[in-house]
């Protein structure tokens, strides 16, 4: 199984009551969680790609942390992510570490970056009846005014219609996916299962469309 998650900033307690407003005691109640929800969902072959901001801790701690996950893990570099740059992390623990990578994903490919791209490589891309064949799976945002604005601009794209070279009228595709960790309690998740999480998420925003 191949799973995605974002932003679970381990360590970073001033999350509990600052942006994200986590609600937990104390760090070490958020880490427990965290790795609980991780560990009962994924298992030692998996992988999971972790798109940015893993951990806010030293290096030292993210070691322990690195070592306690379960999964092969693959790592989209993120701004917060400051283990990174202290030689004393446990870079085996990875796959690989990549700014921006895509993938291939039961058919369908995956632009994966920390940062959400509105126009992202094969956006355009659908099968023979319209369904998408290319989704953009970020983080960064958490879920802020930021990730409204995204919900803003998805869902009027989606809703804008176009002529294409066939003559025929389209709405253009866009479907980016914020897989933050929040939005599914902390546990990785599937393509599929983001697919459905985002869209259950967002069924209560509607746009009037519009052409040009």
């Amino acid at each position: 199984m191949r799973y995605y998650i974002a932003d679970s900033h381990f360590f970073h307690g001033a999350l509990n009551t600052k942006m994200d407003h986590r609600g937990f005691a104390d760090v070490e109640e958020m880490n427990a969680y965290m790795l609980k929800k991780w560990n009962d969902r994924v298992r030692k072959n998996d992988d999971v790609i972790i798109l940015g901001d893993l951990s806010w801790g030293k290096a030292e701690e993210t070691n322990e942390l690195l070592e306690k996950l379960n999964g092969r893990l693959f790592l989209i570099q993120g701004n917060h992510d400051r283990f990174l740059k202290n030689k004393k992390y446990n870079a085996d623990r990875f796959v690989w570490i990549k700014p921006y990578e895509e993938l291939h994903d039961s058919k369908r490919k995956v632009v994966l970056c920390h940062y959400p791209i509105m126009c992202y490589n094969g956006q355009y891309r659908v099968d023979s009846k319209g369904n998408p064949l290319v989704y953009m799976l970020h983080g960064h945002v958490h879920d802020t005014v930021d990730q409204r604005l995204l919900e803003q601009f998805s869902d009027i794209t989606q809703n804008t219609v176009r002529e294409v070279q066939d003559g025929s009228v389209r709405a253009i595709p866009c479907n980016m996916i914020n897989c933050f960790c929040m939005y599914s309690d902390y546990t990785p998740l599937t393509l599929d299962e983001w697919i459905a999480c985002d869209r259950t998420r967002r069924a209560h925003f509607s746009f009037t469309p519009f052409t040009f």
